[in-house]
């Protein structure tokens, strides 16, 4: 990490609320691109997507749909994070948070062994410590008709009141079996409008699936094995693209890191699905993508390392302090930064 942009985020700079509520269409938030070879960046409106973007460029999309994924009790929040793998639907990973408030904070508390009841008839059983604020967890039934049933969509201090799940769906999400515990927010912005408009200029469009565990503010902590899938047409596009000299673009970190764990030896994105522990960093570099197009992420977050790998520190540092100057807006309701080779 000492290679990584450190900064202070002032509290007005954390977006509280979706774009709606602050009079805005969802595409109606800001771009900041930064364009490495240049080594600038430049300001637009995220529905100025189509033109800065090449016929032939492909952008990959993560098509998880967000669950309600926090449990709330009277005095703790269970936070759901991921099942296990092999496990029958009831063993999963969850943070327990403590209610301040109108926010939640870290719980330290709970032992292995401890069950804790939760609304509807159901038991917890706190299994055993998976980190310094993680559970293995065994709910005494199946969890994600549950969360359907008795959760809400997890919110952290920054976001003032509840929003419905609708506000954290993205318009490429699936409802399958199970999702993400977080929105995959950096395709939050896109509407149906905005895509027929990308693909009417020629811009491609691909799905993977990764399924994105808690990331307490808190805890700068590198991700955890996630599930994934890149399917074999995604595989086979992006193969075309690159030799065409096409730009393979992510749309969100959570598709670099399927892209990444897919790519074989020689430099080619298989058919892969499965559960990804791969972290992308600096020294590791990138090689199934050109660019991101992503949220802007929280100082010593281990998401800086990946953008660090795909765009250069230099670059990154100048546009995070564009950022920080123009008074963009953080988090899963805020601005966009979309970086480029």
């Amino acid at each position: 990490m000492t290679d990584i942009i450190d900064f202070t985020l002032p509290s007005d700079l954390e977006a509280h609320e979706p774009p709606e509520a602050r009079g805005r269409t969802r595409d109606g938030v800001r771009l900041l691109v930064g364009r490495r070879a240049a080594g600038q960046v430049s300001h637009h409106a995220f529905r100025d997507l189509p033109d800065l973007l090449d016929p032939g460029d492909l952008l990959v999309v993560n098509t998880s749909a967000t669950l309600p994924a926090a449990v709330r009790l009277d005095r703790i929040s269970v936070h759901f994070s991921t099942p296990l793998p092999g496990a029958d639907g009831r063993d999963w990973i969850v943070e327990l948070r403590r209610v301040s408030g109108k926010a939640s904070l870290p719980y330290s508390g709970g032992s292995p062994g401890e069950w804790i009841p939760m609304p509807g008839g159901a038991t917890l059983t706190l299994i055993g410590r998976r980190t310094d604020r993680l559970w293995q967890a065994r709910l005494s039934t199946d969890v994600v008709p549950y969360l359907r049933r008795h959760g809400v969509p997890i919110r952290y201090g920054y976001v003032r009141r509840d929003w419905p799940t609708a506000a954290y769906q993205t318009a490429f999400a699936h409802d399958r079996s199970t999702g993400s515990a977080e929105m995959p927010s950096a395709a939050r912005p896109f509407t149906p409008e905005l895509v027929t408009r990308l693909v009417s200029r020629g811009v491609l469009i691909t799905p993977i699936t990764l399924h994105t565990g808690v990331a307490s503010p808190e805890a700068h902590e590198p991700p955890y094995a996630e599930r994934y899938e890149v399917p074999a047409a995604t595989a086979a596009l992006v193969g075309h693209v690159r030799a065409r000299s096409g730009r393979v673009i992510a749309v969100g970190t959570t598709a670099v890191r399927a892209l990444e764990t897919a790519v074989d030896a020689s430099g080619t994105v298989q058919a892969s699905s499965g559960w990804t522990e791969h972290i992308v960093t600096p020294e590791r570099g990138v090689r199934a993508v050109d660019g991101l197009l992503t949220g802007l992420h929280e100082p010593r977050s281990s998401h800086l390392m990946m953008l660090t790998a795909i765009a250069g520190r230099p670059l990154l540092a100048t546009t995070y302090q564009a950022a920080l100057d123009e008074g963009y807006l953080w988090h899963e309701f805020g601005d966009l930064n979309l970086l480029l080779p």
